[in-house]
C-alpha cells in the first residue's frame, strides 16, 4: 500500500474525525447526543472486531503466539497507567468526574498522545494489508468522533470559543499524521516489528472498548438502549468480519 493512501487514511482518522465532529456541533443538542451515542455503540463493535478478527490473528500468524499475547497484556497495562497519569482518555459524559477535574491543556496534550498512537495503529495495519488498514481507519474514526465531541464540550466549558476549540483539536489530531508517516517508513524497514506493532495496536483498541466505551454504555440500562447497544456492537463486529473474510 503506497504512502499516499496511508496519508489519506491518517487524515481521515485524525483531522477528518475532528472536522466531522465539528460539523456535528451545528446540530441541536438532542440530535447531537443521539448520534454521538449510536456512534459510540457502533465503535465498540468495530474496535473489538478489528482487534480480535484482524490484528491479533494476523500478528499471531507472523510471530510466536505467546509473545503476541504477552505484548497485548503489556499494552493494556501500559494504557491503564497512561490513563491514570495524564487522563488521555476523557469520558464522553461532560459531567463526569474526569471532565470536571481535567484542565483543558491536559486534555489537549493527552489527546495529542492518543492520536499519535492512532497514527501508528493505522500505519501498522496498512503495512499488513489494505483491507485491514481501511477497517482499522474506520474503527478509529468511529471512536474518535464521539471523543472529539466530548473534548469540544470540555474546551468550550473551559472558556474556549467554538472556533478556537476546533483549531486546537485539529492541531492535537495532526500528531497522528506525523507519527503515522514515521511509523510507515520505520516499520516498513523493520518488518519483524510489525506483529508487535499490531499486538500493541490491538491492546489499544481493546482498552478503549472495554475500559471506556462499554462502561459508558452500562450507564444506560433501559431495554431500548440495551437492545440498541447489542445490535450496533454486533453490526460493528459484522462489518469487520464480512470485510476481512469475504474479500
Amino acid at each position: 500500500m503506497g504512502i499516499t493512501y496511508v496519508i489519506i487514511a491518517l487524515f481521515l482518522g485524525s483531522v477528518g474525525s475532528v472536522a466531522l465532529a465539528g460539523l456535528m456541533l451545528i446540530l441541536g443538542n438532542e440530535k447531537l447526543e443521539k448520534i454521538s451515542t449510536y456512534l459510540m455503540y457502533l465503535a465498540g463493535g468495530t474496535l473489538l472486531g478489528a482487534a480480535f478478527l484482524g490484528m491479533i490473528p494476523k500478528a499471531i500468524s507472523m510471530s510466536e503466539p505467546r509473545l503476541i499475547l504477552q505484548s497485548i497484556m503489556f499494552g493494556i497495562l501500559l494504557f491503564f497507567v497512561l490513563e491514570k497519569i495524564i487522563l488521555w482518555r476523557s469520558c464522553r459524559n461532560k459531567n463526569c468526574e474526569r471532565h470536571m477535574t481535567a484542565a483543558a491543556p491536559i486534555i489537549l496534550i493527552g489527546d495529542a498522545f492518543h492520536n499519535a498512537i492512532d497514527g501508528v495503529v493505522i500505519a501498522a495495519a496498512f503495512l499488513t494489508s489494505a483491507e485491514l488498514g481501511i477497517f482499522v481507519t474506520l474503527s478509529v474514526m468511529l471512536h474518535e468522533i464521539p471523543q472529539e465531541l466530548g473534548d469540544f464540550g470540555i474546551l468550550i466549558k473551559s472558556g474556549f470559543s467554538r472556533s478556537k476549540a476546533f483549531w486546537y483539536n485539529v492541531l492535537s489530531g495532526a500528531t497522528a499524521m506525523v507519527s503515522g508517516i514515521a511509523a510507515f517508513y520505520t516499520l516498513d524497514s523493520l518488518r519483524s516489528w510489525i506483529p508487535y506493532a499490531l499486538a500493541f495496536s490491538a491492546s489499544s483498541f481493546l482498552y478503549i472498548a472495554l475500559a471506556d466505551l462499554i462502561p459508558e454504555m452500562h450507564r444506560k440500562t433501559s431495554l431500548k438502549a440495551s437492545i440498541s447497544q447489542v445490535l450496533l456492537i454486533a453490526f460493528g463486529i459484522s462489518i469487520i468480519y464480512v470485510s476481512l473474510y469475504f474479500k
